[in-house]
């Protein structure tokens, strides 16, 4: 269920239980994701505009857990100082949040990772130790074929440390695994 959104850090929720948070380009599939993998087809708002995503959305799902939607980053229809601010506001949840237990990069599948998305990674590496599951999201855009060649050259050049998998939401490929790393984490989801 929605819990709130977050326009600066006072508006966070209390910093306690866990909570994954889904990040990546403006367009990427984030909102998608977090529907398909809560099981809640209006949960947070999807629009084909890049960029709606403006604040940072908690969903509860218990008293204790949540999954959490961040702006986009990358091309998005919002000023350059409105992007600035996502960017700062993003940076201080992923630095300071204590109850963030994990990471979900969504990369749309027909793009592979791009320069941003291994910024991210970096920033990550050196600010702070979580475990990253990355989506290739709307695999169901690639010939089969070409969606596995995807996800072998991703996994491939992160190495053995984040969860790798084709993501669909259309076709359901792999929600059952991100779930499975979500639980991992959270400790199962309802």
């Amino acid at each position: 269920m929605f819990l709130k959104s977050a326009a600066n850090p006072a508006d966070f929720p209390a910093d306690s239980g866990r909570e994954v948070a889904f990040v990546g380009r403006s367009n990427s599939g984030k909102s998608t994701a977090v529907n398909a993998i809560a099981g809640a087809r209006k949960l947070a708002r999807v629009s084909k505009t890049p960029g709606r995503t403006q604040l940072i959305n908690f969903f509860a799902l218990d008293e204790e857990r949540r999954l959490v939607d961040l702006p986009g980053y990358g091309f998005a229809r919002a000023a350059p100082a409105v992007q600035a601010r996502w960017q700062r506001l993003i940076e201080t949840y992923l630095r300071d949040r204590a109850s963030l237990v994990g990471l979900v990069l969504t990369v749309d599948a027909r793009r592979g990772l791009m320069q941003l998305d291994d910024q991210l990674l970096r920033w990550l590496e050196s600010h702070r130790d979580l475990p990253v599951a990355v989506l290739l999201t709307k695999a169901d855009k690639l010939a089969r074929a070409a969606a596995l060649d995807v996800e072998r050259a991703t996994a491939a050049a992160l190495g053995a440390k984040p969860f790798v998998a084709r993501f669909s939401a259309l076709t359901g490929d792999g929600v059952d695994e991100a779930r499975g790393w979500l639980d991992e984490r959270l400790g199962g989801t309802k």
